[in-house]
């Protein structure tokens, strides 16, 4: 059995330093595109391609998105600048406190409202938001408006509609919020838009969108925004207390109860309070247990203090987005070319990975320093300021699973095509099962050589030689073929080995590269059964053709070396030993005995057959050592081979009345057999314990 192999000098360095050389991964990745196929080669194309899809739109994809939004909300809580309390902006609310002391809790007390923000106008705000919205009537609205109209410091009170706001304002409330708004608007006091959007999960992400038609978004409204973000719609930049991780209680935004802002105040107090608002942007709006609340990036993760997973007033996130704009921290996303050119990069690391030909310890840095790009890579674009909303982090980890199984599954096709192709080719040399079983554990196929013990069996066609003379070549191509597939049918039917084929002649053997208990009657069965096939071929033989001899076959058990020898270039599987040349003996001393088959004394004990017949002893060309000799015979019954082994025991123990006496009833029986007639001619040219040596 043989197998070329290339050899390379940094292949054999690998050899000699004990590492598997490895295939370059051009060469795989070549190899895999010339023996994939067309319909397999579309089929993976079409796999990559879905792959590049989920790695650049699974924001946009079922499922996907929630995963997308939950790593999304990990960077920003994890990456949040963490940061002192902001002097510029402060949150004046009515809390729950303030509700139960007024004993109104909707709408709120307007009253209290007027006269906090009578003191805020004279203590220097620099503009004043109200997140309240006044859509329905109170009993003190004359005392608000009054003050609405006086006010001095910009104020911006919330408007709201139906139409992109349909969840919080019905029809009648907007009509009753615009005329209020109209009767207390003047160059000072003017509308803002409060509106928030929200992703399908609840979660506050992003800024909103700005509708023509609304007033300007109340964190635009209150201060300066430059024209390139006017319409910004990307994330919010969440901010974290610097001191949470010390558990000390210092929010990014000052919380102050509106309660101490609407008390009568004389100059002198109301300079003691004007430190807390003088120069800052004041917003005022509720704190109240379950109104007006909204998931954030931080609401997934337990607050660092009260480790509750925390809610956010909509107050507050205008303050978030208001330090946002005043920092100028507008978060950029990556360009629709380079999340392709990444999706793209993505899914061909994975299927580049399925071809990784290294050592496993390679393979697997390969792989975790892959796994670490997808983790770590978008956490320091988020630490930089990119806007990781529409960076599709999961996808990018299934668009690499795609790939690495798109490749790796053609991959593994290719594979398993050249796995059937090699248990092919070994199947011409081994059977079925034994090529199986060595395809699943090669360690079986010895690449040294090992001592066996086997059964070993040598074919030859008598007048062979002298056909291929006598006939064209064609011809004797297809005779040989057709007569070499018999009897490799027949050695592999019984489960041996091919060892070779030399012109007409089979070699094979049981009892490697695998050894079963039944070797010994296979093997024999096999070396009748082709005999009987070689002259049911010459039998067969068309008209013209010249004629075939038989086929002669010898059986022989012992030691042999068994294993893959050869040169670099070429290896074959074989055995080498006395045993090999005592079968190659045994076949051609059938023509000198006049049988078809020879099978050694040894081989013959093991072979569990009752139809074998004793030939003597002979000493055969080439060698010291005699040699018990059996030929089976079939077609003689018990009786008949029973009387032709007293012949030879009787021989052999020197019994010569005895002998004398069976050979002349075995000689008037078997006049006409010339096998047993040249037996009993032997037997009579040799005395007790001698051999017959062959020509």
């Amino acid at each position: 059995m043989t197998a070329p192999e290339t050899i390379d000098p940094a292949a054999d360095a690998a050899a000699q330093d004990g590492e598997r050389a490895a295939v370059p991964l051009r060469k795989r990745v070549r190899r895999l595109i010339m023996q994939l196929g067309p319909s397999r080669m579309a089929a993976t194309i079409l796999f990559l391609l879905v792959a590049v899809l989920i790695a650049r739109f699974s924001w946009q994809m079922p499922l996907l998105d929630a995963a997308e939004r939950a790593l999304y909300d990990a960077r920003a809580t994890l990456m949040a600048p963490h940061v002192e309390q902001d002097k510029r902006i402060v949150m004046i609310t009515y809390n729950d406190e303030t509700l139960f002391n007024t004993g109104i809790r909707s709408p709120l007390d307007r009253t209290i409202l007027a006269n906090a923000l009578g003191n805020i106008d004279q203590m220097g705000a620099k503009a004043i938001g109200i997140d309240i919205v006044f859509d329905s009537p109170r009993p003190d609205d004359a005392v608000l408006k009054a003050q609405l109209r006086a006010m001095k410091t910009p104020t911006w009170l919330a408007y709201a509609e139906q139409a992109s706001n349909p969840n919080t304002i019905f029809y009648e409330q907007q009509k009753y919020l615009e005329s209020y708004i109209a009767d207390v608007t003047t160059a000072r006091t003017k509308a803002t838009s409060v509106l928030f959007r929200t992703d399908a999960d609840s979660v506050i992400r992003r800024w909103p969108d700005r509708p023509k038609h609304l007033p300007p978004l109340m964190t635009n409204a209150l201060a300066p925004v430059d024209p390139a973000h006017a319409n910004f719609q990307g994330n919010i930049r969440f901010l974290v207390p610097a001191r949470a991780a010390e558990g000390q209680e210092e929010p990014v935004f000052a919380n102050l109860p509106i309660d101490s802002f609407a008390m009568p105040m004389d100059a002198e107090m109301r300079a003691g309070f004007s430190d807390l608002v003088k120069g800052r942007y004041v917003l005022i709006g509720g704190d109240i247990i379950d109104k007006d609340q909204f998931d954030t990036p931080l609401s997934r993760f337990p607050d660092a203090i009260t480790g509750q997973h925390e809610t956010m007033i909509g107050l507050e996130v205008h303050a978030h987005m208001l330090a946002q704009q005043l920092d100028k921290a507008w978060a950029r996303p990556l360009a629709s070319p380079a999340l392709w050119v990444l999706a793209i990069l993505i899914v061909l690391a994975g299927g580049l990975t399925s071809l990784i030909d290294l050592r496993a310890r390679w393979v697997a840095l390969a792989f975790f320093g892959q796994m670490a790009f997808f983790v770590a890579f978008p956490f320091w674009l988020q630490g930089r300021g990119v806007d990781t909303m529409t960076l599709p982090t999961f996808g990018w980890a299934i668009g690499w699973l795609f790939g690495y199984a798109a490749v790796g599954t053609a991959a593994r096709t290719v594979g398993s095509r050249q796995r059937a192709f090699a248990q092919s080719a070994l199947g011409k040399y081994l059977p079925a099962d034994v090529a199986a079983q060595i395809m699943r554990d090669p360690d079986q196929l010895s690449l040294h050589g090992e001592r066996r013990n086997i059964f070993c069996v040598f074919t030859d066609l008598e007048g062979f030689t002298k056909l291929s003379h006598a006939t064209t070549p064609e011809t004797v191509a297809r005779l040989l073929n057709e007569y070499l597939d018999r009897l490799s049918d027949i050695v592999l039917g019984h489960g041996g080995t091919i060892d070779k084929f030399v012109g007409d002649a089979v070699v094979a053997f049981w009892g490697a590269p695998l050894s079963r208990p039944d070797d010994g009657p296979r093997a024999a069965a096999a070396a009748t059964a082709m005999y009987e096939a070689g002259e049911k071929f010459r039998v067969d033989l068309a008209e013209g053709v010249p004629p075939l001899g038989m086929t002669r076959v010898g059986l022989h058990v012992g030691d042999a070396i068994v294993g893959n020898f050869g040169g670099e270039g070429r290896i074959q599987y074989t055995a080498l030993g006395d045993s090999m040349n005592t079968a190659s003996r045994l076949e051609a001393a059938n023509k000198g005995l006049k049988t078809g088959v020879l099978i050694s004394a040894e081989a013959a004990a093991r072979s569990g057959r009752d139809d074998l017949m004793p030939m003597g002893r002979v000493t055969l060309r080439g060698r010291a050592q005699p040699v018990d000799v059996f030929t089976p015979r079939p077609d003689l019954d018990p009786e008949q081979r029973a009387r032709i082994a007293a012949l030879v025991a009787a021989h052999a123990a020197g019994d010569k009345s005895a002998y004398v006496t069976c050979a002349t009833a075995l000689t008037g029986e078997f006049g006409q057999d010339p096998s047993i007639m040249f037996l009993i001619e032997r037997l009579n040219d040799t005395e007790k314990g001698e051999s017959y040596v062959l020509p």
